[in-house]
Formats: C-alpha cells, sequence, structure tokens
C-alpha cells in the first residue's frame, strides 16, 4: 500500500519548519559553543503543540500516529543540532511509561505543564557500572511505611541538569530484570543532587548530567505501574526512542549530503569544479543510495506499527543500518571538505561528531544486533 503522508503531516511540517527558522537556526552556533538552549524554547515549542506530539489526545497530547513524530523529527533536525532535539525532545522518551502506568492524580498534576513546556521531564535508567545491562542496575528503592528511599546514581541523563522530574529505573526486588521498577522522582526532593553538564564530543547544546540520589524519599505513589514491571516498560519504552534515532541518522546524513552537493559545485581544485571529478561523484552517489534505503526502511516500519505490529528486531534493524549510514556519509562529507570540514564552525564537522552518539544511545550497535538475533533464531 504505501506510506501515506496527510494533510496534518503536511501543516505539523510547515509550523515546526518556520519554528526552526525563527526560534533556533539564528542562534544556534551561539547555543551551541554556549553548551546550552534557553529554557524558554520549551515553552515556546509547548505553545505550537509540539511537546504533544506522539501522546494520546486523551492524556492531553496531540495524537500518537508514529507518523507525526517521524515528520516532527524529520523537520526539528534542520536545526542542525542533534543535541538541542534531544534535550528538547526529553518529554518524548521520559514521558511514556508515566502516562501508561503513573498516579492519575500526579498525571493530572504534571503532564499539562509538561506538555506546555512550562516543566522539563527526563528519562534515567544508565549506571556507570552499567550502560547497555539495564538488567543489572544497582540504584535502589526501598520500601518504607509510607513509601520509598532511593539510593544510587545515574549517568549520561539528558536534560540532566534542568529537568524538574525523571521517570526513574530503580531495583525494589532481587537481582535481574525481575527486580526492576519505575519511579516518577522529583528533582527538589531532599537528597537529590545532579553534576555539573557533562563535557561531550558532541551534543553540545544537550544538558547531560549524573545524578546522586542519597536516600530520597518518595511516596508510594510514584511507584509506575505494578512494583517488580518495570523492565518491560522500559523495553517498551525503547521501541519509539530507537526508532527516533534512526530518523535522527538519516537526517544526519541526509543534511551531510546536502552541504556536499552545494560544495562541490562551488569548489575549485586543479582548475575545475571537485563536482567533475569521478571520485567525487561516486562518492556523492554511494550517499544518496545509502540514504535513500535507510529512509524507505523506516517508512516501511513505520507504516507496520500504524498497523499496530510488533516490530521488535525491524525497529533494531532499522536503527543499526541508519546509524551505519550516517557514519558512513559524515565521515565523507569531511573528507570532501577537507580541512575546512575539520573546523569547528563547519556544519559538517557538528554533524560529524554528533553522529557519533547515535549508534550508542538508546542501546548499542552490538545490543541491537543480539536483539536482532535472538528474534530470527527464535
Amino acid at each position: 500500500m504505501g506510506l501515506v503522508w496527510k494533510e496534518e503531516h503536511r501543516m505539523l511540517r510547515d509550523t515546526v519548519r518556520q519554528f526552526v527558522m525563527r526560534e533556533i537556526l539564528p542562534y544556534i552556533e551561539n547555543w551551541e559553543e554556549s553548551g546550552s538552549f534557553p529554557r524558554e524554547l520549551y515553552q515556546k515549542a509547548g505553545k505550537l503543540g509540539l511537546l504533544g506530539i506522539g501522546f494520546p489526545e486523551a492524556e492531553g497530547g496531540v495524537g500518537n500516529d508514529p507518523l507525526m513524530v517521524v515528520a516532527f523529527t524529520e523537520e526539528i533536525m534542520r536545526c542542525t543540532s542533534a543535541g538541542l532535539v534531544a534535550s528538547l525532545g526529553s518529554l518524548g522518551i521520559g514521558l511514556p511509561p508515566f502516562l501508561a502506568g503513573g498516579d492519575p492524580d500526579l498525571k493530572m498534576q504534571w503532564v499539562p505543564r509538561l506538555f506546555a513546556g512550562d516543566k522539563v521531564m527526563a528519562l534515567a535508567i544508565t549506571e556507570p557500572g552499567g550502560g547497555s545491562d539495564v538488567a543489572n542496575l544497582q540504584t535502589r528503592a526501598r520500601r518504607t511505611a509510607h513509601g520509598y528511599v532511593i539510593s544510587g546514581n545515574k549517568t549520561f541523563i539528558t536534560s540532566g541538569c534542568r529537568a524538574d522530574c525523571f521517570t526513574m529505573a530503580v531495583r525494589t526486588g532481587g537481582d535481574g530484570f525481575a527486580g526492576i521498577s519505575l519511579m516518577f522522582v522529583e528533582a527538589d526532593r531532599p537528597g537529590f543532587q545532579r553534576s555539573a553538564p557533562l563535557k561531550k564530543m558532541g551534543w553540545w547544546a544537550s544538558d547531560t548530567a549524573e545524578l546522586f540520589l542519597e536516600s530520597v524519599e518518595v511516596p508510594a505513589d510514584h511507584l509506575i505501574g505494578p512494583e517488580n514491571s518495570g523492565f518491560m516498560g522500559i523495553m517498551a519504552n525503547f521501541q519509539m526512542e530507537r526508532l527516533n534515532l534512526a530518523v535522527m541518522a538519516i537526517m544526519t546524513a541526509t543534511m551531510a549530503y546536502e552541504a556536499c552537493l552545494s560544495y562541490v559545485q562551488q569548489r575549485q581544485a586543479f582548475g575545475r569544479k571537485i563536482a567533475q571529478f569521478q571520485v567525487i561523484r561516486h562518492k556523492l552517489v554511494e550517499m544518496a543510495m545509502r540514504i535513500e534505503v535507510g529512509q524507505q526502511y523506516i517508512y516501511h516500519v513505520v507504516e507496520r506499527m500504524q498497523q499496530g505490529q510488533s516490530l521488535i528486531h525491524e525497529v533494531s534493524m532499522a536503527k543499526n543500518f541508519a546509524t551505519q549510514v550516517s557514519d558512513f556519509v559524515t565521515h565523507e562529507a569531511v573528507q570532501i571538505f577537507a580541512g575546512s570540514g575539520y573546523m569547528r564552525g563547519s556544519l559538517v564537522e557538528r554533524l560529524y561528531r554528533d553522529n557519533r552518539i547515535l549508534s550508542i544511545g538508546g542501546g548499542t550497535y552490538e545490543i541491537m544486533n543480539e536483539i536482532i538475533a535472538r528474534q530470527i533464531l527464535s
């Protein structure tokens, strides 16, 4: 049948495109160098309904059509800063478990403010000693007469510096995945601390932090879903995050490719435009082919998701293939730009360093391969 883009998707694209041109592109160079962007940007996005994309209308969102999420991500990535996109969109990975299993009164208190951009939410799963080994997390939530007391550390948390609340993975039971729960944790609770922004290779505009919890008390109603059922919620949440990372990768590659198309028709070497050299032309062909195949596979996966199909290994395939594409294209883009592509302030330089996290975040390339292997061999 093929993917069908509707009028609401086109309208969303126009809205996001104008938002990027008006509110982000004029300032993005300064925000990248300063390592942050104004908190008011959340509110500006909230006024346009952009923070509610991908969430059910019954919960205050604008609809959970996955194609809307793809359209939004493709357009917001045109801001050229994947770090800004990640932090502005941290709600997209923090909120789904809370909506699915959070206390109704807590949701009434927080969700409208999150969609409005008045409050910021983040997801806190990764730990200093754990990485992709989610089933081995060590942050402990001990049950008390009034709720839970949480102690432990989290790291590499996107929006960790400014988030007002977190969906946090904790251990409430025994070892392994069966002892994990999800908890709603406000950042202003006694015993909760965070680091200064972590210095990263890329995603400079994203505020990434380590979190420290020392006997942080939360009420019993802050448990998200049944106790010890958190692992399945984490895995379900990963699906949309991984698909979104695949879209980010293809858009990273697309912008690098487009920059090369323009550059090779202007730059001259040995008395002619470098677009006339066969080696350059063939590089561009390889870029274009891989981007097209990667994008069309993502669209194929989204079409099947719209039909309600479970696509565990297909999403992992989309993420791995897309990040392979972006690895190749951003590398070749810097090579084509040569010295200019290695300089700070060059678009392809930023795309190159921002790209590197995409095959790590949301589950590493190697973990994706293991998921795929288990699915196709079962």
